[in-house]
């Protein structure tokens, strides 16, 4: 059992002044795996003050120091690696082997990668009579949510390490445990007392207190765009810099001479990688009308591969959603889906084959899918896939388009050229060609409502940093 009591503030861990726990649930079994405490708002001013008395020093440490730290960070996080894997499976419910390659992986290689940033990055430049330098910007308010949760703790924390910054985060509740363990490992490697603090608690309280706060200097939020936009609105008074990494519904477009049965196979895991809760996931399968018989049937003959169920089973490549809220959310849009007329390919309503428990829904694909209908429209979060035709180019591309959100998308073709031009004009902050892989060096960030500023890479560490002329 994972029950932690106390809260990280100031290089301790101290009891909380707030009252209450809040139980963490594993969402394949319901059965209860740990707790973490409920903080308040005057925990928030403890662990603000905490960074603002840390900033000056640590904002002035050396590059190298910085680097080395990044560095134990990322070595600290490959020797717990299994047992984070093992114990953000539990939390959230993800399959074992992409927990270990995105739950796990990924965050080590990002904390490796900004140190190795550091050792190029520019911080000065002369521009005629003015010194141009960059500093950080203060102490920053993180709030991240629970499908990557150690991962977005990780975009956040360690760009935020490398520019210099103090830190405050408040994990999501439903996948907070992972975060008490970063701390572990923060504290062992000797990180300044104060430049990272960890709050748990709600996010109506704790967060919003966070987000309004007069010594917080910036904010880093990752979740719904609801949520987003509240957000902004609490940190305007105080003119807050905000980074904002929202929701999606991003389209894969299929350009008509694509190798389909490459394409189709494919879309099925751009869509249903951890169980279909990923912001990015590509959910809006776009195809010429000609070839709808062969995507369907491609697809058709695939999903039956994508297995259902316990989540620790290496042969599952679908684990539960994360709470009971979440499933019945997902569930609501199946039947919406079917309500509204499109055609059931794969899946549908109900608990998949073989699981009486946990938190589950069918993988579940819908073909025939127009715009007017709620699932083209609005982000789902499960694995729910939705096929629309096309009948040009020209029509492809503007219903890519055709959404509130920009996070991500994806294109296929046997031209590389026609692709690059396609993608290009797809309004979204990150485009797939033929499968391209995810980059952690490269930015990652939406247009619209999916967001402001970026995070990874050297776009990410920016986001944290200040810019001063200094005129001579």
């Amino acid at each position: 059992m994972h029950d932690r009591e106390q809260l990280y503030i100031g290089g301790s861990w101290v009891r909380p002044n707030g009252e209450g726990s809040i139980e963490v649930v594993n969402p394949a079994t319901e059965e209860r795996i740990g707790s973490v405490p409920v903080g308040d708002a005057n925990d928030v001013d403890a662990a603000v003050a905490a960074a603002q008395e840390a900033f000056p020093d640590w904002s002035q440490t050396s590059i190298e120091e910085r680097a080395e730290l990044l560095n134990q960070l990322s070595a600290g996080i490959n020797e717990r690696s299994e047992e984070l894997a093992q114990l953000i499976t539990a939390e959230v419910g993800t399959p074992i082997e992409y927990s270990r390659m995105a739950m796990v992986g990924t965050p080590r290689v990002v904390s490796r990668s900004y140190a190795k940033i550091l050792d190029g990055f520019v911080w000065e430049e002369e521009v005629r009579n003015s010194l141009v330098v960059k500093e950080a910007i203060g102490v920053v308010a993180m709030i991240t949510p629970w499908n990557f949760p150690l991962h977005q703790i990780i975009g956040k924390v360690a760009p935020a390490l490398a520019a210099g910054c103090t830190m405050v985060l408040k994990p999501s509740k439903e996948a907070p445990l992972n975060a008490f363990v970063l701390a572990d490992m923060l504290h062992d490697i000797g990180l300044p007392a104060g430049v990272f603090n960890l709050i748990s608690g709600h996010g109506r309280q704790i967060g919003e207190t966070m987000v309004g706060h007069l010594g917080v200097d910036m904010v880093s939020f990752t979740g719904s765009t609801s949520a987003g936009v509240r957000v902004t609105e609490l940190a305007a008074p105080t003119v807050k810099r905000v980074t904002l990494e929202l929701g999606g519904k991003s389209a894969n477009i299929v350009l008509d001479d694509a190798d389909i049965q490459r394409a189709a196979s494919s879309a099925i895991y751009a869509c249903f990688g951890n169980s279909g809760q990923e912001c990015s996931a590509l959910t809006r399968l776009l195809i010429p009308e000609d070839k709808r018989e062969e995507v369907i049937e491609v697809i058709a003959s695939k999903i039956g591969r994508y297995t259902v169920g316990d989540p620790l089973d290496e042969a599952n490549r679908c684990g539960p959603l994360v709470s009971e809220r979440q499933q019945e959310s997902v569930s609501d849009y199946i039947a919406k889906g079917i309500d509204e007329g499109a055609t059931l390919v794969a899946g549908g309503e109900g608990m998949p084959e073989g699981t009486n428990r946990g938190f589950y829904v069918k993988p579940t694909v819908f073909a025939d899918v127009t715009p007017e209908m709620t699932i083209f429209r609005e982000e789902i979060f499960g694995p729910v896939l939705s096929i629309t035709t096309y009948s040009t180019e020209e029509e492809a591309i503007a219903l890519a388009n055709d959404s509130d959100y920009g996070l991500s998308g994806g294109v296929w073709s046997g031209d590389e050229v026609r692709a690059v031009r396609v993608a290009r004009r797809m309004r979204t902050g990150q485009v797939s060609i033929n499968g391209g892989a995810f980059n952690v060096s490269a930015p990652f960030g939406g247009y619209k409502r999916s967001g402001l500023g970026r995070e990874l890479g050297v776009h990410g560490l920016e986001e944290y940093l200040e810019i001063k002329s200094i005129q001579r």
